[in-house]
Order: structure tokens, then C-alpha cells, then sequence
């Protein structure tokens, strides 16, 4: 856990950690109550949050107050560690609900928003895919890797249906078996591959070149196939089905190195990989003028 790290809002600092394990930030939740409510001293926001949690206790939240937990953050006042209450992502956005500030309604309004388009995907699921598309193409992704995405992400909704007949409960061993197909074609676990391309909550796919992609779908449906000629029972035999189908996106891998002489697997994420596609257009650009 990186326990010194800052989030800057309203110019004020927000005390963060980032817990490896779960791949989530908590929030102090003293610190981001102080800043939407304007207290001018930390004691002040400490008393602010001691009766909306009683409030919260009122509105039937009490198992929202029971999940969040305490964790050691530096103090700035004194810079000695103390146990603060803390909040995930979700967490805070239940609580930031709950606080009647102008500041906190910018929050409220996205919730809304996002409630709604959820509301509309689940009746019309084509709507989510637009959505995804358009998100990606507003973040500067190229049009055909977009396309490859859109791909990925049908692929894995195939291969989960297919752990979901076979047995494999959602969550934990979920993540296990993606483990697994990633170590087994690339030669790292998912959370290795992250590091290596300095990610920390960012999805790793959104992150991955073109050839990454097609490879590490290559690996999944090449999972999903296996399992449906198999058909293993439950989420023990579903292991060496999920290293299987990693194998043959290695294979893949080791001999398109072995032609080109390049590894596949790369470094760079997202931003670089955009920045050195838009360089390579503006290097073709450059040179195309000097010509004519």
C-alpha cells in the first residue's frame, strides 16, 4: 500500500491508498467530507462525519458504515500515522449522497445520469455496446483497435457464460482463471502485466497493442472451446482448461517473435501507444510534404 499519496480537489488534499490486493483506492473519508462541506478545520469535519454516520445508521445504511474500514494514513498535522476511516469508490459516492452541499449535487446529477443509461443497457444491450464505442473513439483510441475491443469483450462474455455453465462461481475464481490464462501466453500473472506497463485500476485490455489483444483473445476463446469439448466440472478442473487454452496463444506468440525478432508483449500503455501511432502519422505527414 502506497500510504503517502495525495488527490488533489478544490485545491485541497485528499488522503488516498492503494490497496495492491484488491486493486482499489480508499479514500479518507474526513478529507473529502471537509472539502464538499467547506470545514475550515479537520476537527470540524471529524464532527461533521461522526453525525452523518448516525444519520446514515437512521436511513437503514448501517452495513455501509459496517464495510468501511480504518487504515493508517498520515496525519497533517503532526505527520505520525493514525487509523482513519476510509472508504472505497462506491462507498464514498453512497456516502457523498447523503451530504446536502452544492458541491456534493455535481455528483448526485452523474449518479443519476449513470443510473439511468445502466436502466436503458439492461433493456436494450446494444445501447451499452454504442456507448462503449463512443467512449472509446472520445478517448483518442484508434477506430480498428476500437473495433478489436468491441471484440475482446464479446469473446470474454463467452467465456465466462461458458465458466458460469460449468460450475465456476463469479469473483474470486473468476480472477483465478484469468490469472492463469494470462500467465500461461504471456509469462506473467494479470497484476505483473499491470506493473510492467505501470498500471494500477486501469483495465489492463484497454491497455494492451493491437497484436496484445488479439492474442490474449486468442488465449480466452481458445479457453472457451476447450472447456465446451471437455466439459469439466466445477472451478478445480476448470484450472488446467484455462492454462490450456493460455498454451495455445503462446505458441502463437513464441513463433511470431521467433519471425520478427520482436517481443509481442510490451511496456507501453495506453497514452504511449497512442502517442507513438500519432507521431508515426506525423512523421508519414512530414515526410509526404518534403516530397511533394
Amino acid at each position: 500500500m502506497d500510504k503517502d499519496k495525495l488527490q488533489t480537489f478544490e485545491n485541497k488534499n485528499i488522503r488516498t491508498v492503494w490497496d495492491e490486493t484488491t486493486e482499489e483506492w480508499y479514500f479518507s473519508i474526513v478529507d473529502v467530507i471537509g472539502v464538499l462541506t467547506d470545514q475550515p478545520t479537520q476537527r470540524g469535519a471529524s464532527n461533521y462525519w461522526a453525525k452523518l454516520k448516525e444519520r446514515l445508521k437512521g436511513e437503514g445504511a448501517g452495513q455501509l458504515l459496517t464495510n468501511c474500514q480504518q487504515l493508517k494514513m498520515k496525519s497533517p498535522k503532526d505527520g505520525k500515522y493514525y487509523k482513519t476511516d476510509v472508504a472505497d469508490t462506491e462507498q464514498l459516492l453512497r456516502i457523498i449522497q447523503s451530504i446536502p452541499s452544492p458541491k456534493a449535487e455535481p455528483f448526485k446529477l452523474w449518479l443519476a445520469q449513470v443510473g439511468r443509461e445502466r436502466i436503458e443497457e439492461t433493456i436494450d444491450p446494444e445501447i451499452a455496446i454504442d456507448r462503449a464505442l463512443d467512449t472509446y473513439l472520445k478517448k483518442g483510441y484508434d477506430e480498428d483497435w476500437v473495433h478489436q475491443r468491441i471484440l475482446s469483450i464479446r469473446v470474454r462474455n463467452e467465456l465466462t457464460a461458458e465458466w458460469q455453465q460449468r460450475g465456476v462461481e463469479k469473483g474470486i475464481e473468476y480472477a483465478i482463471l484469468t490469472d492463469e490464462i494470462t500467465k500461461a501466453w504471456s509469462g506473467m500473472t494479470t497484476r505483473k502485466y499491470k506493473n510492467f506497463k505501470g498500471l494500477t485500476k486501469e483495465n489492463l485490455r484497454d491497455n494492451m497493442s493491437t497484436t496484445e489483444l488479439i492474442l490474449n483473445m486468442l488465449a480466452e476463446t481458445s479457453t472457451k472451446d476447450i472447456s465446451k469439448e471437455e466439459q469439466p466440472e466445477g472451478f478445480d478442473e476448470s484450472i488446467k482448461i484455462a492454462q490450456s487454452g493460455g498454451e495455445v496463444a503462446k505458441i502463437a506468440r513464441e513463433a511470431l517473435e521467433k519471425r520478427t525478432g520482436k517481443p509481442v508483449i510490451t511496456s507501453q500503455n495506453a497514452a504511449e501507444l497512442k502517442n507513438t501511432v500519432t507521431d508515426l502519422i506525423e512523421g508519414f505527414a512530414k515526410e509526404t510534404d518534403e516530397d511533394n
